[in-house]
């Protein structure tokens, strides 16, 4: 009997929902402003932000193949231990995760040889280490693609500073719950491959061209996964943040038209506008609900950005924080439980998720006064 309970909550949440939408917006003009969001959401956005991730992967394979991956991490080394607590090699986990979506850290972190180097507390730190990187560049790729340049930069600093408080955080939570992860190693010491051995013998035979053709193939099919992947939560949770985020727009009446709303959200932005406004600088409440879809899934909140760009509600500033916040948080409601379950540290859930909440506010906050600075500056 206890399923068919359960039944009940979730159809009176349905129908309240639908109810308060079809109450304003008409029933038949709620189920076409559906259809058509979702519609136009698939066409104008979600098959231009797999040609960003196809371009980006294949971007990235090069990179990897070609050893800028290498590089960058050897770059990044010297910054872990005294920013993030972590051992050197945890750069290449920010490379790939930057590279790629913030899943990836964690085949890194099963890998024996790479988590050797970690103890316990470092290593479940690598959830908010590499989420606050998860997507870096399609996000940053996007927003540049939308006509801003310098701000994606911006958000990009805010981001890191996210990363350093939210993986700091994190840490010092589990040292405090648990005080024996702070000196019990995540896994035995292994012996270090050496270069000569990990190269196999075909991928020696290769000459530069056959291996940069792989790598764009290799790569432009891991961006159409990618790009396969984000399509549920651009149509599915753009489409309902939109019902909640616009209004009637041009026409003044509800008439079935894509992009149409209750502005429900918007209305409870303004009645705390002075908080946002004064930590994020945003001077349109309907910019809330970038940040709030990026809870779940950074894929679908990039989605909202070109609707709010045509529709004038971001500016420099807002770009350069929706930047940041998307970077930092990277749908981690949705990922950090399943990330903490594969590594096996699933009672850390909760703390791993407050710490990266509070990682990701700082990070947009971090932003809007970075942009200010910028902005003095220029």
């Amino acid at each position: 009997m206890k399923k068919y309970f359960t039944g009940i909550p979730c159809l009176l949440c349905l129908g309240l929902f639908f109810g308060y939408l079809g109450y304003i917006m008409g029933v038949a003009n709620m189920m076409n402003t559906i259809m058509h969001t979702a519609h136009d959401l698939l066409l104008n956005t979600c098959f231009f932000l797999m040609a960003v991730c196809v371009i980006t992967g294949a971007l990235g394979q090069i990179m990897a193949k070609f050893g800028v991956v290498a590089l960058a991490e050897k770059l990044l080394r010297p910054l872990m231990r005294p920013l993030f607590r972590l051992p050197g090699t945890a750069s290449l986990g920010a490379v790939v995760t930057f590279l790629s979506d913030n899943p990836a850290i964690i085949t890194l972190a099963h890998d024996k040889k790479f988590a050797a180097y970690f103890k316990k507390f470092q290593l479940v730190s690598l959830t908010n280490f590499g989420t606050a990187f998860g997507m870096g560049l399609i996000v940053i790729v996007f927003m540049i693609g939308q006509g801003f340049t310098t701000a994606p930069l911006v958000g990009l600093g805010g981001a890191f500073i996210g990363c350093i408080i939210s993986t700091r955080l994190m840490q010092h939570f589990t040292i405090k719950a648990y005080p024996q992860y702070a000196v019990e190693s995540a896994c035995e010491q292994a012996e270090e491959e050496s270069e000569d051995q990990r190269l196999t013998q075909e991928e020696e035979k290769k000459s530069g061209f056959m291996a940069f053709l792989d790598a764009i193939l290799d790569g432009g099919k891991e961006g159409v996964n990618i790009g396969l992947a984000i399509i549920p939560g651009v149509i599915v949770i753009s489409t309902v943040v939109m019902l909640l985020t616009f209004g009637t727009g041009k026409s003044g009446v509800y008439d079935g038209s894509a992009y149409q709303g209750v502005e429900l959200l918007p209305w409870a932005a303004q009645k705390v506008s002075i908080v946002f406004e004064w930590l994020f600088g945003f001077t349109d409440p309907h910019v809330i609900a970038f940040p709030i879809t990026a809870l779940g899934a950074v894929g679908a909140a990039i989605g909202l950005i070109p609707e709010f760009v045509h529709q004038g509600f971001v500016n420099d500033n807002a770009i350069a924080v929706c930047t940041a916040m998307g970077m930092c948080w990277s749908g981690y409601l949705s990922t950090h439980t399943a990330m903490l379950d594969s590594l096996g540290y699933r009672h850390l859930t909760s703390k791993a998720i407050g710490a990266h909440t509070i990682g990701g506010l700082c990070a947009g906050i971090t932003a809007h006064w970075l942009w200010v600075l910028v902005s003095m500056i220029g």
